[in-house]
């Protein structure tokens, strides 16, 4: 009898936090190494949430919370919704989670029975379909490739529906790519949705607050309201206010779901970190305008990146709408061979040798579910993203064609 669950044979490590294991050996062993592989904000949490917290501790806030979150959270959330996204969640339509993991994670185990489907857009984030098969799912992919700009299309979505999708996975700003999604773009795919009521949408949020230039953030339920009752807004305080440690996510969604989360979330963990919620509660209802200035320095990186990954031999990057990826192609290095005769036949093979050569460290595509790309996270300083840039064009210069 094999003592190991079956579940774990269906499951992958995670590439990006592989990635960063790797880039912080070869520094500890003597390496000069730029790791652009970390999916968090280098800004420090702001002082006003740092110091909610501490009260919160002299308070003697210690103690179990609720399982779905203390209810001024719970109440928070419920005002953010409604402030930011036109969304009426009253706080019993709401939870609280140790981050937005357990938020996708605990909904999957909730709804999931073997042979139900979930549509999810690739490129993806490289947790959706691990989660999706530990809780018994079938992930079905449907690639929105460079030629799109990342970003499904109706027909690519309607074409993938079945009797058996329970869920469609949405994610916009998206991780990988910074693709995000115009109200009309999002109109065009809800409308979609609203022929197939049988179908769910999980919407991941994470990054609503980092999106550029002009562009206006929308949300499934508040471009139609129709799917109200059948989606899950999924969010955090991880991104916008540079608190990934902190291990908050929250959710709203209909009563009946929550509940049924909240019973899991029961018997996995409880509460979340009852610190960590003042101090959350703290972040969506204290000053807002830290959120603008960081959001202007990430769209310089961005610009910053997007130009001189274009002035690379091969390499074609996009400019994104939104998050702190970008997600060129390296299509144009496949065949290539380094200077020790090493063919770049993959992503894989391109990110490797890059990490050998010149000590930059960046996510292969495939991991994401489409390639040949990799992803690089600009939430570094100018200084270092000027210095891998200008390693990796020196590295596709250096590949014999």
């Amino acid at each position: 009898m094999a003592f190991l669950a079956a579940a774990l044979d269906r499951v992958k490590p995670s590439a990006t936090i592989a990635v960063s294991q790797k880039a912080r050996e070869l520094k500890a062993a003597g390496r000069d190494v730029i790791g652009l592989g970390a999916g968090e904000p280098d800004f420090d949490t702001p002082d006003n949430i740092k110091r909610a917290a501490i009260e919160a501790i002299n308070r003697g806030e210690t103690k179990y919370t609720p399982i779905s979150g203390i209810p001024e959270l719970r109440q928070a959330i419920s005002k953010k919704f409604k402030r930011e996204n036109n969304l009426d969640y009253k706080p019993e339509q709401t939870i609280v989670g140790t981050g937005g993991k357990q938020i996708l994670f605990n909904a999957f185990m909730a709804t999931l029975n073997p042979g139900d489907e979930v549509i999810i857009p690739a490129p993806y984030w490289v947790s959706y379909p691990e989660m999706v098969a530990i809780c018994g799912g079938t992930s079905v992919f449907v690639e929105a490739g460079i030629e799109t700009n990342f970003k499904l299309t109706p027909d690519a979505l309607e074409k993938a529906i079945t009797p058996q999708t329970k869920w469609f996975l949405f994610n916009s700003p998206s991780n990988p790519s910074g693709a995000a999604y115009t109200r009309g773009e999002l109109k065009a795919l809800t409308d979609v949705l609203m022929r197939h009521p049988h179908v769910w949408v999980m919407t991941d949020d994470m990054y609503e607050h980092l999106v550029y230039g002009d562009f206006t953030f929308t949300t499934p339920a508040e471009v139609e309201p129709g799917l109200y009752d059948r989606t899950l807004t999924i969010n955090g305080v991880s991104k916008a206010y540079a608190m990934t440690g902190w291990r908050i996510g929250y959710a709203g969604g209909p009563v009946q779901l929550i509940k049924a989360m909240d019973m899991i979330q029961g018997q996995q963990t409880s509460g979340a970190c009852s610190i960590a919620q003042w101090a959350a509660l703290e972040a969506l209802d204290g000053p807002q305008d830290f959120i603008a200035t960081n959001r202007a320095i990430f769209e310089g990186r961005r610009d910053l990146v997007v130009s001189m990954l274009n002035q690379a031999s091969g390499i074609e990057c996009p400019s994104p709408e939104g998050a702190f990826y970008v997600y060129p192609s390296c299509a144009g290095l496949i065949g290539r061979k380094t200077g020790a005769g090493k063919v770049i036949a993959s992503d894989e093979d391109f990110v490797s040798e890059l990490l050998e050569a010149e000590g930059v460290a960046v996510v292969q595509g495939s991991a994401f579910g489409l390639g040949p790309n990799f992803r690089i996270s600009y939430a570094t300083s100018d200084a270092l993203l000027e210095e891998a840039c200008s390693r990796i064009q020196r590295f596709c210069a250096s590949l014999d064609g």
